[in-house]
């Protein structure tokens, strides 16, 4: 992911996160990312179920496109990136990648829409969190 990068998020690699080759069980990388996005979200002043209670507005992702380069393994420090590739009214496209120290472990784009919680029908994002979003410097 080419800087610069909104937000890194620290995350150790636990048993849990580990499948019975020692290694990041492959769908484990998307927790992580997930919970870059949300801690990002939240310094950017949106608490995700907060905003489920105020409007009803919940993020689903849509779409994720993942390249898996290098395992991780137990006990590794990561470093989750997340920054911004397309802010829209009612969708978020997020670059986002995974580190150990130097070495990119993993690079992804993951797509999310903004939906109604009742009804799953597409919903705008509060114009104030959009341009917030869309005030950070968007990565490529």
């Amino acid at each position: 992911m080419s800087d610069p990068v909104a937000y890194r998020l620290p995350v150790r690699v636990y048993w849990e996160d580990t499948d019975a080759g020692g290694v990041v069980y492959y769908a484990n990388y998307l927790r992580f990312l997930e919970r870059a996005r949300s801690d990002w979200l939240r310094t950017l002043g949106m608490n995700q179920e907060v905003e489920r209670h105020r409007s009803g507005l919940v993020f689903v992702v849509h779409h994720v496109d993942a390249s898996y380069l290098k395992p991780a393994r137990l006990d590794d420090l990561l470093e989750v990136r997340v920054g911004a590739a397309d802010a829209r009214s009612a969708s978020l496209t997020f670059v986002q990648s995974i580190w150990r120290g130097d070495t990119e472990l993993l690079r992804a784009r993951v797509r999310v829409a903004c939906v109604d919680a009742a009804n799953f029908k597409p919903q705008r994002l509060d114009p104030a969190l959009l341009q917030r979003l869309t005030s950070a410097p968007l990565a490529r």
